[in-house]
């Protein structure tokens, strides 16, 4: 059996790389954040006659978690904006697979 020949479709091609940095990490440690936060200010400030304990702190954490989810995205954006100037260039081969088609018996 022979394996086929290099094609046009086997050829290498030079591309562009950049390192990106995982948003979805960053919009994770924002909230946790933000809760941390939440919990801090409920027990740190003095109880409100008005609201109880659990009330603020269900407030607190609706808010905390969505500013720390939306600065971890901002801070996500801005490290990438900072990683696009640093592109290097690469050299990529693309593989292609072969189907066996002779039968076995």
């Amino acid at each position: 059996m022979t394996s086929p020949g290099p094609t046009d479709s086997d050829a290498a091609t030079t591309v562009t790389v950049h390192r990106s940095p995982r948003y979805f990490s960053f919009m994770i440690v924002g909230a946790a954040l933000g809760a941390i936060l939440a919990l801090v200010f409920t027990v740190t400030f003095p109880e409100n006659e008005d609201f109880d304990r659990s009330q603020v702190f269900g407030f607190l954490l609706l808010a905390g978690v969505a500013l720390g989810v939306a600065l971890g995205s901002l801070v996500a954006l801005i490290l990438d904006r900072l990683f696009r100037r640093t592109t290097a260039q690469a050299v990529s081969d693309r593989l292609s697979t072969t189907e066996n088609t002779e039968k076995t018996e």
